[in-house]
């Protein structure tokens, strides 16, 4: 899928476009699809931002911008992080209100005749996002979640991340490579030497991250690459192109 209205990006994370680049591009589809990056503000460790969240899930949308006609959308920075609250910096909101905030854009979007929303997650601990969606299709309403974790699974065997992805929870191969690629400035040193595993974590909605790290980390941040986390952007990219299918075709060319 060519990206045949193509995308200024902004500073940082924010996309350039102005409303004549989002009217021409509407024009060119017979369905528009808005993308949503949903981040995070918590700690990743002594290496990664309070950010990285975001900064993946942004990584994440502007791939897919580049390869499909979308209406990019700048990132809901803050969600629900509570499981890491027994570190500085970390900032939270409810799912009530994250339920809200990306069901209120979706109404938006459809009042100015963007009928699709692709929710691009970059956080595990967003759970309320799935019931966003699943309420969604109850009403009729076109919205995905993505990545999926089968998705996440093909990009990591297509990137060669070694760390499973029961392994890799958190500052880990994945999300170290990423940053690697997209923002290697904000990297700082110290992920050569952070792996750390934990892979029972059965109690830790009730006892938080503190129960099974102290540095924040759980996963293999020594393996992480600039390489992988291009190659892990663009599986990731190739594999949006079912939801783009489904969210401008309807249901039945989903399969």
């Amino acid at each position: 899928m060519s990206g045949s209205g193509a995308h200024a990006v902004g500073h940082g994370v924010m996309p350039a476009d102005t409303t004549e680049d989002v009217r021409r591009r509407g024009a060119g589809v017979s369905s528009q699809v808005a993308v949503l990056p949903v981040g995070s503000f918590e700690q990743h460790g002594p290496f990664l931002p309070l950010a990285t969240d975001t900064l993946v899930a942004c990584a994440v949308a502007r791939e897919i911008a580049a390869a499909y006609p979308v209406h990019l959308l700048p990132p809901v920075t803050v969600s629900c992080s509570h499981e890491h609250a027994a570190w500085p910096g970390t900032v939270s909101i409810s799912a009530v209100t994250l339920h809200a905030v990306v069901r209120d854009i979706a109404a938006s979007l459809r009042g100015s005749g963007v009928e699709a929303l692709a929710v691009v997650n970059g956080h595990g601990g967003n759970y309320v996002l799935g019931n966003v969606v699943q309420e969604s299709a109850a009403r009729g309403e076109r919205m995905a979640l993505f990545p999926a974790a089968e998705d996440w699974e093909t990009a990591r065997e297509r990137a060669g991340v070694r760390t499973s992805l029961l392994t890799d929870m958190h500052a880990g191969e994945i999300e170290t490579s990423i940053l690697l690629h997209a923002h290697p400035e904000l990297v700082r040193p110290g992920y050569e030497s952070a792996d750390f595993t934990a892979d029972d974590r059965r109690h830790l909605l009730t006892a938080g991250m503190s129960a099974y790290t102290e540095s924040g980390v759980i996963g293999r941040p020594s393996l992480g690459s600039a390489e992988k986390g291009k190659n892990l952007l663009s599986s990731l990219a190739e594999s949006f192109a079912g939801y783009f299918t489904l969210l401008t075709s309807g249901a039945e060319t989903a399969r």
